[in-house]
């Protein structure tokens, strides 16, 4: 036994191998091999000209935003998940649409796309830069000495101020701010909706639907869940709670513009209500038919409807006439949310890009940048920083959310969860949220002061 432990202890010194492979198990926190044919130690850093380790520093770089045509961001251009705007992405510059205004790099501090080190190049995560996993499921027996990250989050920029707990361990797939409340709601696939109190954190009430939650969002006063061939609207000022039918099988999104409420199904159509203001209700308006897939994201952009579904595609449609005017065909897979900044649109896909749109002189969008990731993406939202710059948030299928400066796509910082977050939300007071797939609600707030340089550590 003892000479087991001893052999044990000299093999994660790195002692006992001729491999200068280091063990990709280990460096995850998760080899079992004992001997293991790999190393259990990084390899030793290369010396540089300066005398200093070329080792990465964990130091994010300020960023070089440069100005876009159309104004400067000040936390009411971003339009989708959850934020509303009148905007949408309808000037053409050809300065902005050039691609060296999108993700320049600037050093080593956060993701580089289209640099002078090739297109898509990432700095690859050093063992410091990776959570335990262990420690996230309690079993970490290292303790401080872990060699991996034991939080939740990587940035100085932004701060983790609760987790709000209650969902039983089921996906959160919406989570909505209604304005002048003080409530917060979560929806999940555990079949209920939950009503935070933001004074105490606690759950206030637990609205038991009896389906799975496709999507929560919130207009006005207004609350909407979509759920299984259904909408339910609760008006949190009259309290009067409304059930409107017509979906066929889930419904995956929701947006409101002119005055409609548009709703994302299952069976590939979007479902049109009007508001009437003397009823205080909805009564339905269309049924738009142009997917031959799921709906799972929508978002408004003045007077157009922008729509991602399960067949790669993004459908444009003019909300005066519900018609659909154009397609777009970049996403080689399911495009999972879209998302308007300014005169941009933005979306991601499971194909590993997020793709910068604009408009040409004909009218036309086209991508005039893509951002790649190493893993599928999963939702877009975005918000300004404590000091009005905007910064997207984008949760991965790796089970993080990252931030980045836009347009540099500098990376502000990661958050790390058990599972993949399906929801993100933002607030007044630069509150932003998200949810996963445990069921675990955290809530976040940008931080007053950034420095001129950001550390991670």
């Amino acid at each position: 036994m003892d000479v087991d432990n001893g052999k044990r202890i000299f093999n994660r010194l790195g002692g006992g191998g001729t491999t200068d492979k280091v063990c990709y198990h280990w460096r995850a926190g998760r080899c079992t091999r004992n001997p293991c044919q790999f190393r259990h130690s990084e390899l030793p850093q290369p010396s540089s000209s300066n005398g200093m380790g070329s080792k990465r520093s964990h130091v994010i770089q300020p960023s070089d935003q440069g100005n876009f045509s159309g104004g400067n961001f000040s936390g009411g251009n971003f339009s989708g998940a959850g934020s509303f705007s009148r905007r949408k992405p309808n000037t053409y510059n050809q300065a902005d649409t050039q691609p060296s205004r999108w993700g320049r790099d600037q050093g080593q501090g956060g993701a580089v796309n289209g640099g002078p080190r090739g297109p898509g190049f990432r700095p690859p995560l050093k063992t410091q830069d990776k959570v335990c996993t262990y420690w996230m499921a309690d079993k970490c027996s290292y303790g401080e000495g872990c060699k991996f990250l034991h939080q939740w989050f990587v940035s100085d920029s932004f701060t983790m101020l609760t987790q709000l707990a209650g969902h039983e361990k089921k996906v959160i797939s919406g989570i909505a701010f209604p304005m002048g409340s003080d409530k917060l709601y979560s929806g999940s696939k555990d079949g209920t909706v939950r009503v935070w109190d933001c004074q105490t954190g606690q759950c206030a009430a637990v609205i038991n639907l009896g389906s799975e939650v496709g999507c929560v969002i919130s207009e006005g006063p207004w609350v909407f869940v979509g759920i299984n061939n259904c909408v339910k609207a609760w008006n949190t000022q009259t309290n009067s709670e409304l059930s409107l039918s017509g979906p066929s099988g889930q419904v995956y999104a929701l947006a409101v513009g002119n005055e409609m409420l548009l709703a994302g199904t299952q069976d590939g159509s979007i479902l049109v209500w009007k508001f009437v203001a003397a009823t205080n209700g909805f009564e339905p308006a269309a049924a738009l038919q142009a997917h031959s897939a799921s709906v799972v994201t929508l978002v408004v952009g003045a007077n157009r409807l922008y729509s991602g579904s399960m067949d790669n595609t993004i459908r444009v449609w003019e909300l005066e006439t519900l018609q659909c005017i154009y397609t777009l065909t970049d996403h080689t897979s399911v495009v999972m949310s879209v998302l308007c900044w300014d005169q941009f649109l933005l979306s991601c896909s499971l194909d590993k890009t997020i793709k910068v749109w604009a408009l040409t002189e004909s009218g036309k969008l086209k991508v005039t940048y893509t951002h790649k990731e190493e893993d599928s993406l999963l939702a877009l939202c975005g918000m300004p920083d404590a000091q009005g710059k905007p910064v997207l948030i984008c949760s991965c299928n790796d089970n993080t959310v990252r931030l980045y400066d836009l347009p540099s796509f500098n990376e502000r910082g990661k958050i790390y969860a058990k599972e993949e977050a399906r929801a993100i939300q933002t607030a007044p007071g630069g509150l932003f949220f998200t949810g996963d797939g445990n069921g675990d609600l955290k809530v976040w707030k940008w931080s007053e002061q950034s420095p001129a340089v950001a550390t991670v550590m």
